[in-house]
């Protein structure tokens, strides 16, 4: 099963400008951009043919090639990471059974979690999409209910049945838990770890259909599968006692910076 990793960077982020090339300070003192770090991510996951940053940014461009990165240039057109991914293997001509679409503002996403995501596709053949889920820890989910009572739009929450597929991913914290209930252990709220698998067909199906009221008003693009009837599979992943946390606002840096420190 060949399979590449597309890291969608964009500079307009509207919460944040400029994320892709924000820089972080390593425990060593020296600094980073997330595009890099991002990237460095990529190329230490095991089994994969090659890694490409898509961009339609001049900046991000040259700070990718400058690291060493495969660098696809896409149209400004598109609107989210999975069109980005589908655009570039239509520009680049890229060839794959499986694409995984490593979202560049989670520096602290491990290699397992994107080999486990891959492992889970090969295991299920009938599976055309598939995501990372992770169960929250209290650190964790503190950090949810404080960017909500501040206002801030965080990190994202999914919902999945039994057999592991989607039934909701939304930017508040779901499910609600009394304040006075929440468990000090096994909390019931699973962190969308933002990375996806898609099988080539999937792509091209995502693309053809118009964007939702529903991936409009939460601003998540997988809901567009979900809007469309299509079954997205949530890969439940082990943080193996390390804390997860995507860049999401300025406010998130120095949570990565110190979540650094303890790795």
């Amino acid at each position: 099963m060949k399979t590449v990793i597309v890291i969608p960077a964009r500079h307009a982020s509207t919460r944040y400008p400029g994320k892709p090339l924000a820089e972080l300070t390593l425990p060593d003192g020296t600094r980073k951009s997330l595009i890099r770090m991002s990237w460095e991510v990529a190329m230490g996951v095991r089994g994969v043919a090659a890694v490409h940053v898509a961009t339609d940014d001049d900046r991000i461009r040259a700070a990718a090639e400058a690291f060493g990165a495969s660098v696809v240039m896409t149209s400004a057109a598109c609107e989210n990471g999975t069109a980005r991914c589908a655009d570039a293997l239509a520009r680049a001509k890229i060839e794959a059974d499986l694409v995984v679409n490593l979202q560049g503002d989670a520096p602290l996403t491990p290699a397992w979690f994107v080999e486990d995501l891959i492992a889970a596709m090969r295991d299920d053949p009938a599976a055309q999409v598939a995501t990372p889920v992770l169960r929250v820890d209290p650190l964790t989910y503190g950090h949810f209910r404080d960017d909500r009572a501040a206002g801030r739009v965080g990190g994202t929450t999914a919902v999945f049945d039994v057999n592991q597929h989607a039934l909701y991913f939304s930017k508040e914290v779901l499910p609600y838990i009394d304040p006075a209930q929440v468990p000090d252990r096994d909390i019931p709220v699973f962190h969308h770890v933002g990375v996806y698998a898609y099988r080539p067909a999937a792509l091209a199906r995502y693309v053809a259909w118009p964007q939702g009221e529903l991936e409009r008003r939460e601003g998540l693009e997988q809901l567009r599968f979900l809007e469309n009837g299509h079954t997205v599979r949530c890969v439940i992943v082990d943080g193996r006692g390390r804390v997860f946390w995507e860049l999401n606002n300025p406010e998130d840096i120095p949570r990565i910076e110190a979540a650094l420190k303890e790795l």
